[in-house]
């Protein structure tokens, strides 16, 4: 049977009782470690005005990690493009690319990654980009980084009548990102298909759609400079632990969280204690057996069997893998486990 290959997306969870820069620390180490495992990306998240995550620049987290590490790709998860011009997006992943030169991935978001008042103060004008130039934006962004590689012959991505013909997006280079759109629904399998992007589903947000998701994507995808077939991936939640109740009671902390955060009141992540002593009404109790059901928990073997049966129902090549514990030893552990149980080829 084919393998998926196994990728890392981090929103750099803080936890109770620790702080940002600790969260952010737990990052780079367990980059590292990833590194050495053998996994094959390693994606940040970006979020606002929040106490839950630390992860609100992924470009400059990018930098750092890609310093760090050896082999893994490393790159976004995503960028979310309400929030940026095409041409400055191009510029930052133009960089990373030149200083990292095949190792950079640019995944794309099309939410805001905040709530309405934040996204209004991230506003580089007096008016937001609204959704519905996202695509243009997506185009914009493509053709300014395909403008960029300063091959001789490459007639780079604008057309000669277009207003920002020979504007380049520095420092050029024969390298470009590798470029994501990334979605919990139809219309980024949409974009991505018409752009001839690669385009990951975000299966721990929204585990009901994936299969309408990728058809879209799949029935319509064009063909593009830098692809020339679709290449999918889906995002999924996932606890490993030795035993089956050992995952389950770390992953308390996750789904407390997840609760809070649907009633309003998110914050850093629970310890484990707190969420096992929560006092959790009848109501809260049915809507934690959902949030349980949205991700993968359970024994390596047991987690892989459910990786590869969602492999093999949706043609995916490639997990980006999201764990998330109020101890970063059980994160480390999870991640470790899962990697013996797939094999992995591991650093030398």
């Amino acid at each position: 049977m084919h393998q998926p290959l196994l990728s890392i997306l981090d929103q750099s969870p803080i936890r109770a009782g620790g702080t940002a820069a600790q969260a952010l620390g737990d990052t780079i180490d367990l980059a590292k470690r990833c590194d050495a495992l053998g996994y094959h990306r390693y994606w940040v998240a970006e979020h606002h005005n929040t106490k839950s995550f630390a992860g609100s620049a992924p470009e400059v987290l990018i930098a750092r990690l890609a310093a760090e590490t050896k082999t893994m790709r490393i790159g976004s998860g995503g960028v979310m493009m309400p929030h940026y011009s095409p041409l400055k997006v191009a510029e930052t992943f133009r960089l990373l690319e030149t200083l990292y030169p095949g190792r950079i991935d640019l995944g794309l978001g099309r939410a805001a990654g905040a709530e309405p008042r934040t996204t209004a103060a991230l506003m580089p004008g007096p008016k937001a980009y609204p959704l519905e130039v996202f695509p243009q934006q997506v185009q914009l962004l493509t053709q300014f980084l395909e403008d960029s590689t300063g091959l001789e012959g490459d007639a780079g991505g604008f057309p000669e009548d277009h207003p920002y013909r020979g504007i380049h997006a520095a420092p050029m280079g024969p390298g470009v990102p590798d470029m994501w759109l990334l979605g919990s629904g139809g219309d980024s399998a949409m974009h991505a298909a018409q752009f001839g992007l690669s385009y990951c589903y975000a299966h721990f947000i929204n585990p009901e759609s994936p299969d309408r998701a990728f058809e879209t994507y799949r029935r319509h995808f064009r063909p593009s400079r830098t692809l020339k077939t679709p290449r999918a991936s889906m995002g999924v939640s996932v606890m490993v632990a030795e035993t089956e109740d050992e995952a389950r009671r770390i992953c308390a902390s996750r789904n407390l969280w997840v609760l809070w955060m649907m009633q309003g009141k998110p914050g850093p992540f629970p310890t484990i204690e707190d969420a096992l002593s929560y006092p959790y009404t009848d109501e809260e109790q049915e809507i934690i057996k959902g949030i349980e059901a949205r991700g993968m928990t359970g024994t390596p073997e047991q987690v892989k069997a459910q990786l590869l049966t969602l492999e093999s129902e949706h043609d995916v090549e490639e997990f980006a893998l999201v764990t998330i514990t109020h101890d970063h030893a059980h994160r480390v552990r999870s991640y470790e486990l899962l990697a013996d149980a797939f094999a992995l080829a591991k650093a030398a």
